[in-house]
């Protein structure tokens, strides 16, 4: 979710929580799988595979399972499942447009289980396109602080293409172009400066503000579409302030 108040912050430390316990584990090796299917088991050659793999590892993931994953998806070794990518759209309480990115062997349960969570928590599925428009597909690197300012990280990718240097708190979000994605990450390799994540992401061109009521609300779809392992991301145009976000928790 995207937003650069206190919901980015929260969602960046949920994540590493998250990742903690196990919980986005299978998600990190399907990426790593889906990748290597489909731009070759070779990182040095792959971006999308490279950048998969240091999420994994940088989230605990052990390393047999990132290696079996890479060999499953190059073809190097039986059993790769026929990932699918899928958007569904869709409605929060308050207004809020969902984006939600599936990556599964079986469309017909990843749709059960989006609309089951959407619905039963206040919010309506939308038609293709109906909210999709109100995102654009950006490149987000998270850069952790440790030992690294805020100038560094401009200055080792001003000239790679990147748009934004946003503080998250405990690590800065390099937002680019998605074609400018693998060119900024080699900016900040060539700097020595060490980055948590880079992908792809859908940001929100307009975002809508929300009261405590629906704050509470949006959350409690986001959770329940997370628990899903359908369900690789949830996009929000949600703008949930500093305030509010103290009081929830």
């Amino acid at each position: 979710m995207s937003g650069h108040s206190k919901w980015a912050t929260t969602k960046h430390k949920k994540a590493v929580i998250d990742a903690k316990r196990g919980k986005l584990f299978a998600k990190l090796i399907k990426n790593v799988e889906v990748a290597a299917r489909t731009g070759g088991g070779d990182p040095d050659g792959n971006p999308t595979l490279y950048d998969a793999i240091q999420k994994a590892r940088k989230n605990s993931v052990p390393l047999d399972n990132i290696e079996r994953a890479r060999k499953r998806g190059a073809g190097e070794e039986a059993g790769g499942a026929d990932w699918q990518t899928i958007m569904y759209e869709g409605y929060a309480p308050g207004g809020v447009a969902l984006l939600v990115e599936c990556l599964t062997d079986n469309r017909n349960r990843a749709a059960s289980e989006v609309r089951v969570a959407v619905t039963r928590n206040g919010g309506s599925m939308a038609d293709a396109g109906s909210v999709s428009y109100l995102f654009n597909r950006k490149g987000v690197v998270i850069v952790p602080k440790e030992g690294t300012s805020e100038d560094d990280v401009m200055l080792a990718v001003a000239d790679a293409g990147a748009e934004d240097v946003n503080d998250l708190g405990e690590a800065f979000e390099v937002v680019c172009e998605a074609t400018d994605l693998v060119a900024v990450r080699a900016a900040l390799q060539e700097a020595g400066i060490d980055y948590e994540s880079a992908e792809t992401n859908f940001l929100p061109s307009m975002e809508v503000p929300l009261d405590e009521e629906n704050a509470k609300k949006v959350l409690r779809i986001v959770d329940a579409l997370e628990d899903s392992d359908d369900v690789q991301n949830v996009f929000t145009n949600a703008d949930i302030p500093d305030e509010i976000m103290e009081k929830i928790g």
